[in-house]
């Protein structure tokens, strides 16, 4: 390998994991990596810090991307999810960097203004000092504490918790109860798990059957279960024994399930509180789950 390549292959799947955590999309990040290369291969050797060279450069990247992604999703058909990618859990990985990653903390995100977002990933995440996000942003260190401050209000105003503590991540199990009562007209064991604020979202793009609004609360949630079965991509409900295969994925720092149907895998993630479940992801759209055949799990 040239001695050119080893600052950047060494800080590659870091940079992957900052640029996706700031647009929430796998094939942006990749785009901001290989352009943060291009120019990293016309400066190698001049650079006396090269990590900080390369996250200055990736992250204005992926701000730039990001806000281009905002104009897109103006006219995306339905609820916008971030791409579900596989990770993996480590000893060394840090609590932090995990949770950075699970798909309630990524919407969350999206509550933050792009500047917001990049000063409060830099420095909450990723520890990076306040003269680093200056650079990044191109504002005075005061400003950027600033920035970060009210991305933690909004944050934790977004996410309150009470009594029963934050969501957590729901487990495998759980899911698959839910989705085999779903799928076989379970109505009342499928409500038994669901919390009475129960969010379900959908994310199926232009090409794939989904809800195409976010359906709020147990009562509307109970009709939707009725028909639930279309969600998983089914066009009449089937039978116990027409059930799909299903893999459990750890994807985004959680345990998911994997319908591989002939259009695509759809994703199947969802959020706890008090041992019921508080949120439903389903992710269809095929140019998002392809990202699931990433060999690099997201750091």
């Amino acid at each position: 390998m040239p001695d050119s390549l080893v600052p950047f292959e060494h800080e590659r799947a870091r940079l992957t994991g900052l640029a996706y955590r700031i647009t929430g999309s796998l094939a942006d990040a990749e785009d901001v990596v290989q352009e943060a290369w291009i120019r990293w291969s016309r400066v190698a050797g001049n650079v006396d810090n090269p990590a900080g060279w390369l996250t200055t450069v990736t992250s204005r990247l992926a701000l730039d991307s990001l806000r281009a992604q905002r104009r897109r999703r103006e006219v995306y058909v339905g609820p916008w999810l971030p791409d579900p990618v596989p990770t993996a859990r480590s000893a060394e990985a840090t609590a932090e960097l995990g949770e950075s990653l699970t798909l309630g903390f990524l919407v969350l995100l999206d509550s933050l203004g792009p500047t917001e977002r990049v000063a409060f990933l830099l420095c909450d995440v990723f520890g990076e000092p306040y003269r680093v996000i200056a650079e990044v942003l191109g504002k005075s260190e005061p400003a950027c504490r600033q920035l970060v401050s009210r991305a933690r209000r909004k944050m934790h105003s977004a996410r309150p918790s009470d009594e029963s503590g934050p969501p957590v991540p729901a487990s495998a199990d759980l899911l698959v109860e839910l989705m085999h009562s779903v799928l076989t007209g379970n109505e009342e064991k499928a409500l038994r798990l669901l919390a009475p604020d129960v969010v379900l979202v959908s994310d199926g793009g232009p090409d794939r059957r989904a809800a195409r609004h976010p359906i709020l609360g147990s009562a509307r949630v109970h009709r939707l279960i009725s028909g639930g079965w279309r969600l998983f991509g089914f066009k009449t409900r089937p039978r116990s024994d027409q059930l799909p295969p299903v893999r459990v994925v750890d994807v985004n720092s959680s345990p998911s399930l994997v319908l591989d149907s002939p259009e695509g895998p759809i994703v199947i993630s969802g959020e706890v509180v008090a041992g019921r479940i508080s949120a439903i992801w389903i992710r269809l759209n095929p140019a998002k789950t392809t990202a699931l055949t990433h060999q690099q799990p997201i750091l």
